[in-house]
């Protein structure tokens, strides 16, 4: 369309509070036709030309104000942020693989064999007989009064001791700075523990389980 023309009618003002469009500052005049003034909004070109008395949007925008950001069209789908962080592959142990302490060389079940029995997690079978049994405790004064404990919890705490004594044997087998000698020695002392406790093999229900001290300790 081309400009107003001479004898135009002038541009209508508004006072500040109407809520129209000619005091929006998105509206913007162009030209007169039949209506008197019109003109385009910025944001919304689609409505063509209308005058400045038209009502006001939820696009309004007060003049001396910022004028709202034009919506872009197009995908609104955010897109995924891709994690950066490292991941991490975590191999599954080998039972066999073998394990170097100080010179002792085991696989790593028979490490963990160690530890269940030090733990008492993998504790051996109490004899059948002596289950839910009770070791009385009676003193030599009959005014006194007897001590009973559950065989249960002796039998616990006896496996426990032989659990430690085992772990200390391999510790000193693999000891690097103990010469051969000094090993023997302190072996020595082992194995006579061991058959200071020989007397409670009759609590444990598989042989295997039981202490083996030297052949006059047994």
């Amino acid at each position: 369309m081309s400009g107003p023309e001479e004898g135009s009618p002038a541009l209508p003002t508004f006072r500040p509070e109407e809520r129209v469009c000619g005091n929006c500052k998105l509206w913007s005049p162009h030209s007169v036709d039949h209506r008197g003034w019109v003109g385009p909004c910025r944001l919304q070109n689609s409505r063509g030309m209308f005058p400045p008395s038209a009502p006001l949007c939820d696009k309004y925008a007060p003049k001396g104000s910022a004028a709202p950001l034009p919506v872009v069209q197009g995908s609104t789908r955010g897109r995924t942020a891709r994690s950066v962080a490292p991941v991490v592959v975590r191999r599954r142990a080998d039972p066999n693989d073998v394990v170097d302490l100080e010179g002792l060389n085991m696989t790593r079940e028979e490490l963990m064999d160690i530890f269940r029995e030090a733990s008492g997690l993998s504790e051996p079978p109490l004899a059948a007989k002596w289950e839910g049994g009770t070791v009385r405790l009676v003193p030599g004064n009959p005014e006194l009064q007897a001590k009973d404990l559950p065989i249960d919890n002796l039998f616990h705490k006896v496996t426990m001791v032989r659990d430690r004594l085992r772990v200390l044997e391999q510790k000193l087998n693999a000891h690097p700075k103990l010469s051969e000698a000094e090993k023997v020695e302190m072996q020595s002392y082992i194995t006579r523990v061991y058959g200071s406790l020989t007397s409670f093999n009759v609590l444990f229900k598989e042989k295997a389980d039981q202490f083996v001290g030297s052949k006059g300790d047994e």
